[in-house]
């Protein structure tokens, strides 16, 4: 058995009312690929963070190389060869891919003048790309990638550092099957040919199953377990994460097609102008969106919620035209949409869970031009208790919030007004096995109560699991809408890849 290149010993971490860690060990050897796994909130990203220098822990001791180590900094932790790739994107979109990959590290020429070598910039940073096997020139603009282009980014640049520890949080939660297969594959080959050591955090557990040497578990914050290869399995995994035995997550639909609530005609979005689409969602139907990153689905939910106006369409409400032009006018209609990116378009992070809560509906709240903080307090708690949202408090600013506890904010925003469309985009990325049995029973209730609901997301079991109907897209266009009992991974695949089908 080879010497731990990394031993994390009694680490312990507190925030105001939260203790995050509570004497947390974790153990790496050369070439391992341990994996951390736990609900949100369970301490994996804070543990990470104070490898990565971001945080000091409270209490503890990390050792490296046998040698007691203070990361003081994230530099200090790029110094000792630790590379973070974050769960949340910290790409820089003003800039070109390879400009992003070798940011503050750029070959220079002219001496003191140190002028940027254009050419070796680009061709240092296609290495990277091409060893992920991603199909973009290190010229292109970030800007102009898709999520999962930049994630793929982030991931090169990590790379780039010749990294000894490699620390990957959530990677693959905006990557496609194509995308997330190449990823591990990458992972593999760092760990068996370059000794790469790997900490791999995911909520995927198949992914976990899949790549891992061993898995740690943590629960509240303390040590839950540690399973072996060869013990590893789901419900294993799951039980050590939540301390008890999970029933299935999905919650079965009914097979009774309700009336048409929800109705698109022809739409028409600037990303696919040549391409125009129609639907229908029934009242109490939750219609999946499934294909592959780039076919257009966050493109139409923009274009129902007025943030890309769209070029061309008609929106039907009850069998009435309704016409939005801004997501204020969706709104006042009761169409709300959870976008994919919970940081960026989903949360202010800076501001407190109430007033995030209470925000679109903020005149609601006030009388002569005052706020009622009482009544703000009230629905903001009743919204936190009914989505199970951990939080030391409603006045805790949401940047604090883990991952899967901002995602349910986001939806508790929504739920505080009165929806008759919901449109979820990639609702559970990055979120825990836990908080996705609480969501998918959320959206079944709200189903239930009559609202219609899309669902978009890059998960196929997902999809299946949830979905009444299933329409899939293929580069702008929906090549078929498949009933319930035409669905299967297999029918989905082959319509996502451009094979025209029915619709239902």
């Amino acid at each position: 058995m080879t010497h731990p290149i990394l031993e994390m010993t009694g680490i312990s971490k507190r925030f105001p009312g939260v203790v995050a860690l509570d004497h947390v060990d974790l153990e790496l050897r050369r070439g391992e690929i341990v994996a951390v796994a736990g609900e949100n909130g369970a301490g994996k990203s804070t543990l990470m963070k104070i490898l990565g220098g971001i945080y000091q822990p409270d209490e503890g001791r990390i050792r490296i190389d046998g040698q007691e180590a203070f990361i003081g900094s994230v530099s200090d932790a790029i110094r000792r060869g630790i590379g973070f790739i974050h769960q949340e994107l910290n790409v820089l979109d003003n800039l070109n891919v390879a400009e992003n990959i070798l940011l503050g590290r750029e070959p220079v020429w002219g001496g003191p003048l140190k002028l940027v070598n254009r050419k070796k910039l680009y061709d240092r940073a296609q290495v990277f790309l091409d060893r992920l096997g991603l199909a973009v020139s290190s010229r292109t603009s970030l800007g102009d990638l898709s999520i999962a282009h930049q994630q793929m980014v982030e991931i090169a640049k990590t790379l780039s550092l010749d990294a000894r520890i490699l620390i990957m949080d959530e990677p693959t939660s905006s990557l496609t099957l194509t995308e997330t297969r190449r990823l591990l594959d990458v992972a593999r080959e760092l760990s068996a040919q370059h000794e790469v050591s790997i900490i791999y955090i995911s909520h995927r557990l198949s992914e976990i199953e899949d790549l891992a040497d061993r898995v740690v578990v943590l629960r509240d914050g303390r040590n839950a377990g540690v399973l072996t290869r060869g013990e590893m399995s789901h419900d294993k995994i799951v039980k050590l994460m939540v301390g008890r035995k999970l029933s299935h997550s999905y919650v079965q639909p009914g097979t009774r097609r309700r009336p048409q609530c929800f109705e698109v005609r022809n739409l028409r979005t600037t990303r696919y102008p040549a391409c125009a689409i129609s639907f229908d969602v029934g009242q109490g139907e939750i219609i999946g969106f499934a294909g592959l990153v780039g076919a257009g689905r966050s493109e139409v939910a923009q274009a129902i919620f007025g943030v890309d106006p769209a070029l061309e369409g008609t929106f039907l409400l009850k069998g009435e035209p309704i016409r939005i032009v801004s997501p204020r006018a969706a709104i006042d209609m009761g169409i709300y949409l959870v976008s994919e990116d919970r940081r960026r378009t989903g949360v202010v992070l800076e501001m407190t869970v109430r007033e995030n809560i209470t925000l679109p509906a903020i005149s609601d709240y006030a009388s002569a031009g005052l706020i009622d903080r009482r009544a703000e307090q009230k629905a903001a708690s009743n919204q936190c208790d009914q989505l199970n949202i951990r939080t030391p408090s409603i006045e805790a600013k949401v940047a604090d919030l883990s991952g899967g506890n901002q995602q349910k904010l986001v939806l508790a925003r929504w739920l505080s007004l009165n929806p008759r469309v919901l449109i979820f985009d990639e609702p559970t990325r990055g979120i825990d096995v836990g908080a996705k049995a609480e969501i998918y029973q959320i959206m079944r209730d709200l189903a239930e109560r009559g609202l219609a609901i899309i669902v978009i997301s890059s998960d196929m079991e997902e999809i299946l699991g949830l979905s009444d109907r299933v329409a899939v897209m293929h580069e702008g266009s929906i090549t078929g809408i498949l009933a319930r009992e035409q669905c299967s991974e297999e029918a989905i695949m082959r319509l996502a890849v451009g094979k025209v089908g029915r619709r239902n």
